[in-house]
């Protein structure tokens, strides 16, 4: 079929708004008509260069929407079923899967290749030639063609539009708090970086029981939206919270500090250590530069103190675990979805929405699809 997507041909150019030839689900695939996509930084990420990806590829990795094909061998899904993309796949049935580490999953290695997974070919086009597809979703398209290990099949009760950030920003941020973070009632975390993900760590942190949320980011704007999503305490730049932790901590300073700021860069791992208790953990959930290896960390400290400089995706969760439960407390009345889109786009206004992002804008913007997009 004949469909249009945000597709990147050069690092550093703009997203372009082209046709695409989206080819049919074989065999362990299905195609999805997606009602919204998130508009992660992660995908920034592919203009810049700093994530290695054959080009052209189509952006996007946070999708929702409705089953309108299934492929041969699929039984897990049907035409009419609701399903959230993950950007991760959960094949189930690998060592990692196997082992209860569904988020990191072997066929991850392949996230950045654009080669479906079914048959190590593409599944879409532009102009006769082969174009990848971001997570192996690409869902800056209105249809998506995926395999299966990447769909998570939700209720009918849920609304789609907000259910595309379960994705990946929702589930990210939420299990750095929760689970790789192993927050617990009485805690302090600090969240360093307020987008699309540390919100969610927000909000998680708070859920989890948390005394003390400590928000770091530099914008007033998303510093003041922490608050309402479960912030205690606010400040601008780690090094400016460090005296008020140790305040209200009686000197104990946190037991989890949680890195999501849009690009990291290593100078930032000591400060989060010295916000951080003995025997606590710094989650490091951003991403940088794939060719960055310099890391300002002292190691008399981390020896010492005892503390933990651990490493996250997907929250630590897999998909099947994590969206089914984040929806559980959606329903309670536990996590904020609708709340943390500030904006929504037409695909092809793309562009602008990365330029809001990067203005201190948007906690999320979201691609929204219309009849016309059909």
């Amino acid at each position: 079929m004949k469909t249009k997507a945000a597709v990147l041909f050069e690092v550093g150019k703009p997203w372009e708004i082209t046709e695409i030839e989206l080819g049919d689900p074989v065999v362990g695939e299905v195609q999805v008509r997606l009602v919204s996509s998130g508009m992660c930084h992660s995908d920034h990420h592919l203009r810049t260069g700093q994530s290695p990806a054959p080009l052209p590829i189509i952006g996007g990795h946070e999708g929702a929407g409705v089953v309108v094909k299934v492929g041969p061998g699929v039984r897990e899904f049907e035409v009419g079923d609701h399903v959230v993309t993950a950007f991760l796949p959960a094949c189930g049935v690998c060592r990692s899967c196997a082992s209860g580490l569904q988020n990191i999953c072997d066929e991850g290695a392949g996230l950045l290749t654009g080669l479906a997974i079914s048959d190590k070919t593409h599944r879409a086009s532009v102009n006769g030639n082969p174009v990848g597809q971001m997570c192996l979703l690409g869902t800056f398209s209105p249809y998506i063609t995926v395999n299966k290990a990447s769909l998570v099949k939700i209720e009918k009760d849920i609304p789609l539009r907000e259910a595309a950030l379960l994705g990946c920003g929702v589930a990210t941020g939420w299990g750095s708090a929760t689970a790789i973070g192993e927050t617990k009632v009485g805690d302090t975390v600090v969240v360093i970086g307020c987008g699309g993900v540390g919100m969610n760590s927000v909000q998680g942190a708070a859920a989890a029981g948390a005394r003390f949320v400590v928000a770091v980011d530099p914008s007033e704007f998303k510093r003041n939206s922490a608050l309402s999503f479960g912030a205690t305490h606010t400040f601008s730049d780690i090094e400016s919270a460090i005296d008020t932790i140790s305040e209200i901590t009686w000197g104990a300073m946190a037991n989890v500090t949680i890195i999501t700021v849009g690009e990291i860069k290593g100078d930032i791992i000591q400060p989060a250590m010295t916000a951080t208790a003995k025997g606590g953990q710094v989650v490091v959930t951003a991403m940088g530069d794939f060719q960055d290896t310099t890391v300002t960390l002292s190691l008399f400290e981390l020896t010492l103190l005892q503390k933990r400089l651990q490493g996250a995706i997907f929250g630590g969760v897999g998909p099947r675990t994590q969206i089914p439960q984040l929806l559980d407390h959606y329903r309670s009345g536990a996590l904020k979805l609708g709340e943390l889109v500030t904006n929504t786009y037409k695909l092809e206004d793309v562009n602008q929405g990365y330029a809001d992002m990067f203005d201190n804008k948007n906690i999320r913007g979201l691609i929204e699809y219309s009849e016309a997009d059909y």
